[in-house]
C-alpha cells in the first residue's frame, strides 16, 4: 500500500526544510510506500493568486493520508485588518479538516543541549496537547473591530471540544511511559479557572473525563504558574492540555527548554485528516541559503509516520520512524554537522546527506 501524503512546501525556508525531508522519509520507507504530491499554498501564492489555500490544495488534503507542510508567512504580506496571510493557510486547514488536537512533543534529544542547566535527554520528555479550533482564535475573522477606537475577539469553548481534545491527551499518556520523575501517567489541565468561567468550564469538562481514566492521573496547573513549573521540574510533565491560546505561548516556552523552535516537530490531528510541520516560522531572511535547519521537519515527518502506522497498524511504519529519529539524534550527538541554531555551521543540504548516511 502506498500511502498519498499532500506537501505544501510554503514560504520562505519551507521548500528547502520540506524537501529534505522528503528525501530522508523516503530513504525510511523505499521508493513505493509514500506517493508524494506538490500542491500550491502559503503567503507567496497568495500575492501570485489572491489565494492563501486554493481549492484543488484543500480537496488535494481532503483525499490524503497525512499532510507534509514547510513553513508558511512572509513579512508584510497581511490582510487589510493586519493579520498575516500565511499564519491563514494554517487556520483554514485546522477548521475546514477539524484539526482540533495540536500536539507538541517537548523532548531532550540526544545532541542537543537544554538552555536548563544539567537537564539530560529522557529527563525532558512530555507532550502539550493544545485545543486547536476553538479558544480565543475561534475570534479570527469574527471579532469586531469599531472605527478604530474599539475592538474585542470572544474566547469560545464547549463541551464537545473541551471533551475530546481531553479524551485524546488521557489516550496519549495510556500509551507513553509516565512522567520521567517518577513513571506515573498523567495529564495536566492548564487553565486560569480561578478568574475566568471559560477556563474553569473548561476545567470541570476535564475532570469529568478523566473519572473514565483511573489509571492516569489527573492534575491543575494556572497557565502564569505553569510557566514556572516547565523551567524548574519539566520531568514531572507527561502530557499537558490546554485551550487554544495557552497551548500556543506554552508549546513554545516548552520548545526552548529543549533546544528551540528548530528541533521542535507538531501535529495537528483530527478524527480523519493530519497536518505534519516544524513548529517554527518561515525564516525568510535566510530563505535560499542552505542555512536552514530541517531538523524540526523531520521529527514531524517521523510523528507523520507513527501517526500513520496507529490508524493503518502498519508496524514497518513505526520502525521507519525510529531509523529516522535515530539518525538524526546520531547525526547530532556526533557533533560534527550541527545546524547554525544549535550553534553550529552544517548546511541544510549537509545535514539531510549525514541524515541519510545514518539511515543507510
Amino acid at each position: 500500500m502506498a500511502y498519498k501524503i499532500v506537501t505544501i512546501d510554503g514560504d520562505g525556508i519551507g521548500p528547502e526544510v520540506n524537501q529534505a525531508t522528503i528525501r530522508v522519509l523516503r530513504e525510511a520507507c523505499g521508493s513505493d510506500r509514500l506517493e508524494f504530491s506538490a500542491f500550491d499554498g502559503g503567503a507567496g501564492h497568495y500575492l501570485r493568486s489572491g489565494e492563501v489555500l486554493p481549492a484543488d490544495t484543500l480537496q488535494a488534503c481532503r483525499d490524503s493520508d497525512a499532510i507534509l507542510h514547510g513553513a508558511a508567512g512572509l513579512p508584510g504580506v497581511v490582510y487589510p485588518d493586519g493579520t498575516e496571510v500565511g499564519n491563514d493557510l494554517h487556520l483554514r486547514l485546522r477548521f475546514k479538516l477539524d484539526l482540533f488536537a495540536n500536539v507538541r512533543p517537548i523532548r531532550l534529544i540526544k545532541g542537543v543541549t537544554s538552555p536548563l542547566t544539567g537537564w539530560q535527554p529522557g529527563q525532558i520528555d512530555y507532550v502539550i496537547v493544545r485545543e486547536n479550533t476553538e479558544g480565543l482564535y475561534a475570534s479570527r475573522g469574527g471579532g469586531v473591530r469599531l472605527r478604530d477606537e474599539l475592538a474585542t475577539d470572544t474566547l469560545v469553548v464547549t463541551r464537545r471540544g473541551i471533551e475530546r481534545v481531553t479524551r485524546f491527551s488521557f489516550e496519549l499518556s495510556r500509551s507513553r511511559r509516565g512522567a520521567p520523575r517518577d513513571g506515573k501517567r498523567r495529564v495536566t489541565v492548564c487553565d486560569k479557572a480561578n478568574i475566568l468561567n471559560t477556563y474553569a468550564f473548561f476545567r470541570a469538562v476535564s475532570t469529568e473525563v478523566a473519572a473514565g481514566y483511573p489509571d492516569v492521573e489527573i492534575d491543575y496547573a494556572y497557565a502564569d504558574a505553569i510557566t514556572v513549573h516547565m523551567i524548574k521540574k519539566p520531568d514531572f510533565y507527561d502530557v499537558i492540555v490546554a485551550e487554544n491560546m495557552f497551548g500556543d505561548i506554552i508549546s513554545d516556552l516548552g520548545a526552548a527548554t529543549v533546544g528551540g523552535l528548530g528541533v521542535a516537530s507538531s501535529a495537528e490531528l483530527g478524527e480523519n485528516h493530519g497536518l505534519f510541520q516544524g513548529a517554527h516560522g518561515s525564516a525568510p531572511d535566510i530563505a535560499g541559503q542552505d542555512v536552514a535547519s530541517p531538523i524540526a521537519t523531520m521529527l514531524s515527518g517521523a510523528l507523520m509516520l507513527r501517526w500513520l502506522a496507529e490508524r493503518h497498524q502498519d508496524k514497518r511504519l513505526l520502525a521507519d520512524a525510529t531509523r529516522v529519529e535515530t539518525a538524526v539524534e546520531t547525526v547530532l550527538a556526533q557533533g560534527q554537522l550541527v545546524p547554525a541554531d544549535q550553534g553550529g555551521s552544517a548546511r541544510c543540504s549537509e545535514f539531510t546527506e549525514a541524515v541519510l548516511r545514518a539511515m543507510r
